[in-house]
């Protein structure tokens, strides 16, 4: 069994099963012409509970063909044009490079003797997105598993500077569309269960900063705390972004902390035409990226930053077989001292790898492809009888709906859009996300895949509303008989 050990004496060995791999996977993506194939729970479970786990192949090739029954063959590819449901991109090769690399090596993020160089690279990425972001010399962060730790993170660091024993008292401030890990994370720091206040959006939904400045006022006036206000920089549903100058005036004047959620929106920093819809963000105390969105890196590599590093003290905790106090007056690196993470991937190297092969600017050009793409659907939405759509994109998300012309129950069009989005997935042909906007069901393309044209967009259109007609016209069937 120890010829399975990856060492000095297994090197070649390593080199001919990680080829064989990839050849299987390059191969798939060569001739992959669908999203997805449309297998169900049902058909594809059979497959997996059948097989015994304490039974081994002893083949790598035999392996990989079990493999592709059970994966491979039916996973849902992100890289196909018509892949438009969630925020996930398709990849860029150096970040695949990278995440080879750091696998096979292996090394661990949290101290300064399990990683050295690696250490240095995840500082030095951490300094170059703070001066991205416009934040100073004092600013620091840690890479993290995602945007939901970003957000927890920050909103821990918001609650210890927050400087009050009367956790009941504290108060989170977010718009109504933001991210469902804000009050997760309230949860989790054992805030009351009232603690995030919902505030409205506008017709581009964006924060309404009047209704948020008039709930930091009650907030006051009812002797609660302004914890922190979070804004978004690109929403999940939307792809909005509040309005950050305001809403850090506002902040400044409650001495509330202001984290900015940029998961979905970080693309911005890099962006060639659309920076400037990140004003604002420089005056921020926290701030969540996710360049497993819009960097186009695999899963996962995110960040949370903050505009003073001497906040991140507040997720340090020494242990002597780790990372012991003398370490920091020593100066050593150890990056366990700024994380919620102990073990943690050096997935800092896909970013790094891509920054080194592409640059910035390639990074941005992606970015600004797939939201000139957005501008483009939105218009062949807008001009398209059979479907609403919501807003005007700020990103690259559309959310829309099937309007069918004989129709006016609304719970039945809500019926048949989410028909036509079950029946595509169903197809194989496609993959849409949905969502509802005023209690009502809506459609969504998520648009990160800068192979993705027009011509998708007006071919999925067709499909959707192919779908929902057959769904009316089944439902008008039988209801005459």
């Amino acid at each position: 069994m120890r010829s399975h050990l990856l060492n000095d004496t297994t090197a070649e060995r390593y080199r001919r099963t990680v080829t064989e791999g990839v050849e299987r996977v390059a191969a798939k993506l060569a001739t992959t012409d669908r999203p997805f194939t449309g297998v169900t729970v049902d058909a594809l479970s059979p497959s997996i509970e059948k097989i015994d786990l304490d039974q081994p192949l002893h083949d790598t090739a035999a392996v990989l063909d079990e493999l592709e029954d059970v994966y491979l063959r039916d996973a849902i590819y992100f890289h196909h044009p018509r892949y438009l449901a969630h925020l996930n991109c398709p990849v860029v090769i150096p970040a695949v490079l990278g995440e080879a690399v750091l696998s096979a090596v292996n090394s661990s993020l949290d101290t300064w003797d399990q990683s050295a160089g690696g250490t240095l690279i995840e500082r030095k990425l951490i300094d170059w997105t703070n001066e991205r972001i416009g934040f100073g010399p004092a600013a620091d962060g840690v890479f993290t598993s995602g945007g939901s730790q970003s957000n927890l993170q920050a909103l821990l660091l918001a609650r210890e500077e927050a400087k009050t024993d009367e956790t009941a008292k504290l108060r989170i401030f977010a718009s109504e569309v933001s991210h469902f890990s804000v009050k997760k994370s309230a949860k989790l720091l054992g805030l009351d269960q009232d603690a995030v206040v919902s505030i409205p959006v506008d017709g581009n939904k964006r924060m309404q900063t009047v209704a948020l400045a008039r709930e930091l006022k009650r907030c006051k006036s009812d002797g609660l705390v302004p914890m922190a206000v979070v804004a978004t920089a690109g929403t999940t549903d939307f792809g909005s972004i509040d309005p950050l100058p305001e809403i850090a005036e506002l902040c400044a004047q409650y001495d509330a902390w202001m984290h900015v959620d940029a998961a979905y929106g970080c693309g911005l920093l890099v962006s060639l035409k659309r920076r400037d819809l990140l004003g604002g963000i420089e005056r921020a105390d926290s701030v969540t990226v996710d360049y497993h969105k819009s960097f186009f890196q695999p899963v996962s590599s995110s960040a949370v930053l903050v505009r003073d590093g001497s906040t991140l003290r507040h997720a340090t905790y020494h242990a002597e077989y780790l990372n012991p106090r003398r370490m920091v007056t020593e100066r050593i690196p150890n990056q366990v001292d700024k994380s919620l993470q102990t073990t943690r991937r050096f997935d800092a190297l896909k970013l790094w790898m891509t920054l080194r092969t592409m640059g910035a600017d390639g990074i941005g050009q992606l970015f600004d492809e797939v939201c000139d793409l957005a501008e483009e659907g939105w218009k062949l939405l807008a001009h398209d009888p059979r479907y609403d759509v919501v807003v005007e994109p700020q990103l690259s998300t559309l959310v829309y709906r099937y309007i069918p012309e004989a129709v006016t129950d609304p719970a039945e069009i809500d019926r048949a859009n989410l028909y036509a989005r079950k029946a595509l997935f169903a197809s194989g042909d496609a993959v849409v996300a949905g969502t509802k906007v005023g209690g009502r069901h809506y459609l969504k393309f998520t648009l990160l895949n800068p192979e993705t044209t027009v011509d998708d967009i007006a071919a999925v259109l067709d499909l959707i509303a192919g779908h929902a007609e057959q769904y009316l016209g089944e439902s008008l069937d039988r209801v005459a008989s």
